[in-house]
């Protein structure tokens, strides 16, 4: 992938308590539409959910960052989503949803190496 690319990425949040609306930054996911480009790096910060809530159920947690890894790369595991072209998913994964899952708003910029970028993201925003 040679020179500047537009990108988009938006941070990956658990919420444990959806009603109180505090939540912990444990990815990104970056896409770009023309390199037909999508991924996400995520690392899930059990110690930061649980001051949030004592009793947050972290094997739940554990089993939507892996569905949302496998929709990401495209894994074929029955869900029609993964199927879709990477920017189509990348949509769908960033969907506006009052859940314990969310993403910010998606936020763009240009890149010459987009895995790089990701990863200064991800050193940004959840590390």
């Amino acid at each position: 992938m040679q020179g500047k690319h537009l990108f988009e990425y938006a941070l990956i949040r658990l919420v444990p308590r959806v009603e109180r609306e505090e939540f912990v930054n444990v990815g990104v996911v970056i896409c770009c539409k023309r390199q037909n480009f999508l991924a996400c790096k995520i690392q899930l910060h059990e110690e930061k959910l649980l001051a949030l809530d004592p009793d947050a159920d972290l094997d739940l947690f554990r089993c939507y960052l892996d569905s949302f890894e496998k929709i990401c790369k495209g894994e074929k595991m029955g869900n029609p989503i993964a199927l879709q072209d990477a920017a189509s998913r990348f949509r769908w994964l960033t969907a506006v949803r009052s859940s314990m899952m969310q993403t910010s708003r998606p936020h763009g910029g240009f890149s010459e190496d987009l895995t790089k970028t990701l990863e200064t993201l991800f050193q940004e925003y959840v590390v």
